[in-house]
């Protein structure tokens, strides 16, 4: 009978160690965000609990983020817009950005038990991109928030990439960035594929991640001519970060 390798066995530990970690802490850390909402109406709170989170669950799993560029955020409101890989990247994010901010995420995460009831409790805007008008909705909140000095944060593909390559950008997000009028920050992310694809509840093995936050997108005229350049533009940029961190 072939016996089970050292290094395999410590590694089923190890993202079992991962899984209870992340289930006991979304739990825990969820039900106090729901006792703490009533009384944060900005959700300040929520969100130093939600890093709280992420940074703890960010060492159970053996993973080293490594950044680059932070000090090109110096002014804020940004709007910051990140290629998508992985679950991974959300811990990524939250552990690393150390400035308040509300995801601007797909409404079926709102849905989902504990974590949905966090994001609620701290205020993140729900986007609903099957249905227009809610859409609409949504970003007039995002617009509110980021006009009262908040941050949002929002991955312009909508959804993960499988291959690493970005997928098309959905112009809501520019959409949102010409009518506030604040920049964008292009953010690369890099080595949360590898570590946790999308079929991994935890990551399947120790590693490093790479954030690199580029030089800020500046606003400078409107129109769709404006929002279609404005794409391009943020586009090539994560595109540069993502491929300077690869390599």
């Amino acid at each position: 009978m072939e016996k089970t390798r050292p290094d395999a066995k410590g590694g089923k530990m190890r993202r079992a160690f991962s899984t209870l970690i992340l289930v006991s802490t979304t739990i825990s850390l969820s039900v106090i965000a729901i006792i703490l909402y009533p009384f944060d109406r900005k959700g300040e709170k929520v969100n130093k609990i939600g890093r709280f989170w992420a940074i703890i669950n960010i060492k159970a799993y053996g993973i080293k983020v490594h950044k680059e560029g932070f000090e090109n955020i110096s002014e804020p409101p940004y709007i910051f817009m990140c290629n998508h890989q992985s679950t991974l990247d959300i811990f990524a994010l939250l552990s690393s950005l150390r400035l308040p901010f509300k995801w601007i995420a797909k409404k079926e995460l709102f849905s989902v038990p504990f974590l949905g009831w966090a994001l609620k409790s701290g205020r993140n805007i729900s986007l609903d991109r099957e249905n227009p008008r809610k859409g609409l909705k949504a970003m007039n909140e995002a617009a509110g928030r980021i006009k009262d000095g908040m941050n949002v944060v929002i991955f312009p593909e909508g959804t993960w990439s499988t291959d690493g390559n970005l997928l098309p950008f959905k112009k809501g997000a520019f959409s949102l960035a010409l009518r506030t009028g604040v920049p964008i920050i292009p953010v690369g992310i890099s080595g949360t594929r590898k570590l946790q694809p999308g079929d991994c509840f935890v990551p399947r093995e120790k590693g490093q991640v790479h954030i690199k936050i580029g030089e800020p997108v500046y606003i400078t005229k409107g129109g769709n001519s404006a929002k279609v350049q404005l794409m391009h533009e943020v586009r090539s940029r994560i595109e540069r970060l993502t491929t300077c961190q690869d390599n």
